[in-house]
């Protein structure tokens, strides 16, 4: 029986005092499986253990953990905030070291530990013992410091005195004689001293004698908005125009092309165009070639929410096609594949797209395939036109999950399409994940 293997790399070990009880440590860690791809987003299974003397030492403090990587493969925790096991993170003490800590992983997220790891805790985590120090006694004086070299160091206490109130009282008895008058004459401004007021001349309206407008009257502003009342618009007929023939049974077939008319008028039937989102062929558009007439659609709900990819056997089948329309051929190959390799006789994800028939607009399509890795990625650019699409057409939008892919790793994986993240990663053939059937046109 096989087994999958994971490689544990520790990229950072960082520790944080805490200035109160509870003392915790961080801890980072990035998982990796055994073709040395990042296990994103999966839950981990963790131990860890704080040793005493030697990496092979009596554990003083233990506890669990059940975190989930991020969309790079990171784990972060914190040491004495986990479920406790053994002891208590508190009363460890760090002065009778030296310390190590053992980590123990369970990469499927349970508590059957694979892999171990053990480090020495050097003198960071010892910012934890600082908290015993002995208390210091005695009398400290403190002394103001004398700064002999600063430009304000002559400044006396008698200086201070006037510092707010230097100009409470006026100086030479008179508070007028601090205002002025200030006149306009002509164009002109003079200033008089020993005054207290401002004196303008009144405002009048100028009068514009040399403007072209000096000879609008009140009533020829009358007419300004009102000067076209009187005249009667009428539509110009163009004669001459190559449009002159056109009646109103033509412009019927204008927004028709595909119509009947088409034939007696044209000779021929145009061909209409698709768009991404557009509900047609069965499904919804997700891609169109560079002619706009054909290209791919998805069902509009998920053909299983949960399904292996294989027949029962591991092997390779060759299905190693990518890009649009890869994932027909693919779907193919696995099937043949399987009929040599060993089916169990258990439906999977490419029988359930190949067995698929859909009835839209009273017209069933049958010819249904499990995406390429490729295809996979060009639905989840366009995941919300889709979901928008389906829902108005009684579908159902994309689940953050796992899609499978028809695009074969190894042996072992295929690769697989989170829908949350948007990240590609290949997994274990026998894994449940979702699948999404699409259709070339």
């Amino acid at each position: 029986m096989k087994k999958v293997f994971t490689f544990l790399t520790f990229v950072l070990l960082s520790f944080c005092l805490y200035a109160q009880s509870p003392e915790k440590l961080s801890y980072q860690a990035v998982i990796r499986d055994a073709d040395n791809y990042l296990l994103a987003n999966t839950d981990i299974g963790m131990q860890v253990s704080i040793l005493q003397g030697s990496v092979t030492g009596s554990a003083v403090y233990v506890e669990t953990h059940t975190p989930t990587t991020n969309a790079n493969g990171l784990i972060t925790i914190e040491i004495g905030d986990g479920s406790i096991i053994l002891g208590s993170f508190s009363s460890i003490d760090w002065s009778d070291g030296p310390y190590f800590i053992k980590t123990e992983t369970d990469p499927e997220g349970g508590t059957n530990y694979t892999i171990t790891g053990t480090s020495q805790l050097l003198s960071v985590p010892f910012a934890l013992y600082a908290k015993t120090a002995e208390e210091v006694t005695g009398i400290l004086n403190e002394v103001d410091p004398v700064f002999g070299a600063s430009t304000a160091a002559g400044i006396t206490e008698g200086d201070t005195a006037y510092w707010n109130d230097k100009l409470d009282e006026e100086v030479d008895g008179d508070v007028t004689n601090e205002l002025q008058n200030i006149y306009l004459q002509e164009d002109s401004i003079i200033v008089l001293t020993d005054g207290g007021f401002i004196v303008l001349p009144p405002e009048e309206d100028p009068v514009f004698s040399a403007s072209v407008a000096a000879g609008i009257t009140g009533s020829d502003t009358t007419y300004w908005n009102n000067k076209l009342d009187s005249y009667t618009e009428t539509d110009p007929i163009f004669g001459a125009s190559v449009a002159g023939g056109i009646t109103a049974t033509d412009t019927t077939n204008w927004s028709n092309h595909t119509d009947s008319t088409d034939i007696a008028n044209m000779g021929y039937i145009a061909g209409g165009t698709y768009s991404v989102g557009d509900f047609a062929q069965g499904g919804i558009v997700f891609w169109v070639d560079e002619t706009g007439q054909h290209g791919i659609v998805c069902a509009k709900t998920d053909q299983s929410t949960g399904v292996r990819w294989y027949a029962g056997t591991f092997g390779e089948t060759q299905a190693k096609g990518d890009g649009p329309y890869a994932g027909e051929a693919n779907t193919a190959i696995i099937i043949a594949a399987y009929v040599a390799i060993g089916d169990d006789g258990n439906t999977y994800a490419a029988r359930i797209c190949n067995e698929l028939q859909i009835t839209e607009g009273g017209k069933t399509y049958g010819d249904w395939y499990l995406p390429s890795k490729e295809e996979l990625n060009l639905m989840f650019l366009n995941k919300s036109t889709i979901d928008a699409t389906a829902g108005a057409n009684g579908g159902n939008g994309f689940a953050s999950a796992y899609y499978w892919s028809s695009t074969e790793y190894s042996s072992s994986n295929v690769w697989r399409h989170n829908f949350g993240s948007g990240g590609q990663f290949p997994r274990t053939k026998a894994s449940p994940y979702y699948v999404r059937a699409i259709r070339a046109f």
